[in-house]
């Protein structure tokens, strides 16, 4: 089976359990469509379980990118050798972050060995933008907030990482004609979008992140094969 779910935001136990409730097992895909990180109380530790799994495939998100630009930036000892290196940019970056949530990622990142963070950092760095999964007959385009400033002529690597990572898009507005190809996004809560912690179906648009590190939310996953919808 292949499953799909968004913005876990360090809710270590609610992925542990989801991952508990779809019975994922090695003939399983999991997709994670970005915003592992920051927020809850475990981001580093739930990165570190999905680096020892082969078959869990995440996808870029906004907070997951902020964490490693600024944490690849800052992680070194500062010293007076390097201080005028260190970009005050960075720091105004890094106290932004913070107050969006990156504190957490901060704490556990701190308690990690040198190898251990540079390993983190490299797992990171090569998370995708998007993905394509194709089951049965149809498409899913798998990407952290949308497709920003769409046009039908634009193909997917032609979207910069803001406009797949930060660009809200109308969750009620159809992008494609073909009725087989769908999108599916994290990054806007649908509590924000209709008041429901519940994954939202609208225009061939499927938008998945149902606020887990929110005390009304929930964590939420999407079987492809059955569209089955699974919370915690």
């Amino acid at each position: 089976m292949i499953y799909v779910m968004s913005d876990i935001h360090g809710e270590y136990e609610k992925y542990l359990k989801m991952l508990d409730c779809i019975q994922f097992s090695e003939k399983d895909s999991l997709f994670v469509l970005g915003d592992v990180v920051d927020r809850g109380p475990k981001p580093v530790t739930t990165l570190r379980d999905m680096m020892t799994r082969s078959n869990v495939f995440p996808i870029m998100g906004n907070h997951d990118f902020f964490a490693w630009y600024l944490l690849e930036r800052v992680s070194v000892d500062i010293t007076e050798q390097n201080y005028d290196s260190i970009e005050l940019e960075d720091i105004q970056d890094m106290f932004s972050w913070i107050d969006d949530g990156g504190a957490s990622t901060i704490a556990e990142f701190q308690k990690l060995s040198n190898q251990e963070r540079q390993e983190v950092l490299e797992y990171i760095s090569e998370f995708p933008l998007y993905e394509t999964v194709d089951v049965g007959e149809k498409t899913f385009i798998l990407v952290h907030a949308g497709l920003g400033n769409f046009r039908p002529d634009k193909k997917l690597s032609q979207y910069t990482a803001e406009e797949l990572l930060l660009t809200r898009g109308d969750p009620d507005k159809r992008l494609f004609e073909d009725d087989n190809v769908y999108i599916i996004a994290g990054h806007t809560p649908t509590p924000l979008i209709n008041g429901k912690a519940e994954i939202y179906h609208s225009a061939h648009n499927i938008y998945i992140d149902c606020g887990a590190c929110f005390d009304s939310g929930k964590l939420a996953c999407l079987c492809l094969d059955t569209m089955q919808e699974f919370y915690i």
